[in-house]
């Protein structure tokens, strides 16, 4: 029998329903859960942390990204694996790592698997201010330009859901819109100028389904930096639709660079500073900011055969 944690979000997908069905199948799988879920994301975070140092076997999560990521902020660096329900609106995280969405069922067969046959280990990403120490982690995506702001308006809306909400976000934004400018330190190198998106992904999903990365991989140890811009308005609406399926890439405006560590700052001589970004679709703060992949620090519960 193993002793579970259990942080349930009780407005992501239904999230009370799903978090009752969750906890019931998996104490019907003979498994000791504790029920650790709070009023506020800042008390489950809480729990979680608490129930981790006293050893708990594993920590289960219900709901979408932002949950995966309070999940992952508890457990990165430790022995104890996290399993995932994803039951929120994007589920870009589950997306990206091969994992049951919207199937409560499904995915509490896959944290019970996971259990018996062992986690696979992903990559984790250290971000915050380059002088700050300890840093937040992220899993999924580090979103810096015209990316960041849309997410945060997109936060505030009710629906529609998954990649729809995040278009409707972007049109209010393109309005005011002008590119940002940036200096972009990757392993060494400096890349500087104007820009309109800036990504810092280890897997290759956003946004509710956005292929914003995609040869992101989350278990290479390293980090996939989306550079796109400057675009003016009329080109982000050219170039947008193409993020569905990551044919942005193609775009001559677009790089794709690859490093270990990332650094990115606001540079007022090309164009006006970036908003506060978001990691995993929450807010992690104004730039400067570097991010630093380490390999392998998430022990991942319910991937088949690892990471997709």
């Amino acid at each position: 029998m193993s002793v579970l944690g259990l942080v349930v979000n009780p407005t992501a997908g239904g999230g009370r329903d799903a978090g009752r069905r969750t906890l019931s199948l998996l104490r019907a799988d003979g498994h000791d859960v504790q029920d650790l879920s709070a009023a506020t994301a800042a008390q489950a975070a809480h729990h979680a942390r608490a129930a981790v140092r006293d050893g708990i076997d594993a920590l289960v999560v219900v709901g979408g990204d932002g949950t995966v990521h309070l999940g992952a902020e508890a457990v990165v660096g430790t022995d104890v694996p996290l399993g995932v329900v994803a039951t929120g609106t994007g589920n870009d995280v589950a997306r990206s790592l091969g994992l049951p969405r919207g199937d409560v069922r499904a995915a509490v067969a896959a944290v019970s698997r996971g259990l018996r046959t062992g986690p696979v280990a992903v990559d984790a990403v250290r971000v915050g201010p380059p002088d700050a120490a300890p840093r937040a982690w992220y899993v999924g995506v580090l979103s810096c330009g015209l990316d960041a702001a849309v997410n945060a308006r997109a936060n505030g809306l009710r629906w529609p859901r998954g990649s729809a909400r995040y278009v409707r976000a972007l049109v209010p934004e393109l309005r005011t819109f002008r590119p940002y400018g940036y200096r972009v330190t990757h392993d060494g190198s400096v890349w500087e100028g104007g820009g309109t998106l800036v990504a810092v992904a280890s897997t290759p999903w956003f946004g509710g389904g956005l292929h914003v990365a995609p040869g992101a991989d989350p278990a290479d140890g390293l980090l996939d930096v989306v550079l796109a811009g400057p675009l003016r308005r009329a080109d982000v609406v050219r170039v947008f639709p193409g993020v569905y399926r990551g044919r942005h890439v193609r775009d001559a405006r677009v790089t794709v660079l690859r490093a270990r560590r990332v650094l990115v700052e606001p540079l007022p001589d090309h164009g006006p500073p970036p908003p506060a970004a978001f990691a995993d679709g929450e807010p992690v703060g104004p730039l400067p900011l570097v991010a630093e992949v380490v390999p392998g620090a998430l022990s991942l519960l319910g991937a088949r055969s690892g990471p997709t």
